[in-house]
């Protein structure tokens, strides 16, 4: 009898396939499963479950709209990714063209169908949207760090599995170091990552947001930010007046007049200091000098 039952299930097509939790499709050994993997079928929204290890945490509204308006002239052109989990599908790629189509009020989206546990969902996940064009710096870096911490990728393999340098690699995540106020400020263009880079510089957060804030009221070019972290970290010149006893200043008024040059003289809290002269010429050095021998 419960062959028969599976028989008539089969017999409604696919929609049957894909509402079957009895017979969920887990493996690519499972029964019917070469009739839902690795194809593109139109799947209902209400079936498709986001992806907790999306790399993605802002998404532009404007952006969402205008995607939604092209959807609803042109429709989906690029499916989706899901993974088949029991009778439900979990979203591997294209959150936005999901939004954008619930946006649209669409009731099915295209979606490609494939197998993955949850170590290789998160992979194709953050590889596939670092190669997309909008996002930004902060994500980008976000999702090399969970490359490399989550999928245990050392830095070589990322460089390979993404097709990046490994220095582009670690500019992006070096950005991360950065005060989370001024991460914001680069997703929410304010400033370039070309700014940011110039600010890791800067070890002190508060000195980091005192600069950021001027670079956004100024509008400094990358350029002008870097002039403007090396003048920060430049040793500051002390505005405090050096220790100059009383005795100090009337020794050199008088040498001064002595041997009529110009004449400092330091000296610290000890009566310690050092005495200087100047002079224009050999004559006026051996005019000094005969003063000093009493013979002039």
């Amino acid at each position: 009898m419960a062959k028969s039952n599976k028989k008539q299930a089969l017999g409604r097509g696919l929609s049957a396939l894909l509402n079957d939790s009895e017979n969920a499709i887990e493996s690519i050994n499972d029964k019917n499963a070469d009739q839902v993997i690795g194809n593109i079928i139109d799947l209902e929204l209400g079936k498709i479950t986001t992806n907790p290890f999306q790399p993605r945490t802002h998404f532009n509204e404007e952006a969402l709209e205008e995607l939604s308006q092209s959807i609803k002239e042109l429709g989906v052109i690029q499916p989706i990714t899901v993974r088949k989990k029991a009778n439900a599908f979990e979203l591997i790629s294209g959150e936005r063209r999901l939004r954008a189509s619930e946006m649209a009020e669409l009731k099915t989206i295209p979606a490609y169908v494939r197998l993955a546990d949850d170590q290789e969902s998160l992979e194709m996940a953050l590889v596939e949207n670092i190669q997309r064009q909008d996002l930004d710096p902060i994500e980008i870096g976000l999702s090399y760090q969970r490359l490399i911490e989550e999928i245990k990728l050392t830095q070589d393999q990322l460089s390979s599995r993404v097709g990046k340098k490994r220095s582009t690699i670690t500019n992006y995540m070096r950005l991360l170091k950065l005060d989370p106020i001024i991460q914001t400020g680069i997703r929410d263009s304010f400033i370039t990552m070309g700014h940011g880079r110039a600010l890791i510089n800067i070890e002190s957060p508060a000195e980091q947001i005192k600069l950021y804030k001027t670079i956004v009221k100024k509008g400094l070019s990358v350029r002008e930010t870097e002039a403007l972290v090396r003048k920060s970290k430049a040793p500051k010149q002390s505005s405090e007046t050096p220790y100059q006893p009383a005795y100090i200043q009337q020794a050199a008024d008088d040498l001064e007049k002595l041997f009529d040059t110009a004449v400092s003289v330091n000296a610290n809290s000890l009566g310690r200091g050092q005495l200087k002269i100047s002079f224009e010429s050999q004559e006026k050095l051996q005019n000094i000098l005969n003063k000093i021998k009493g013979e002039a």
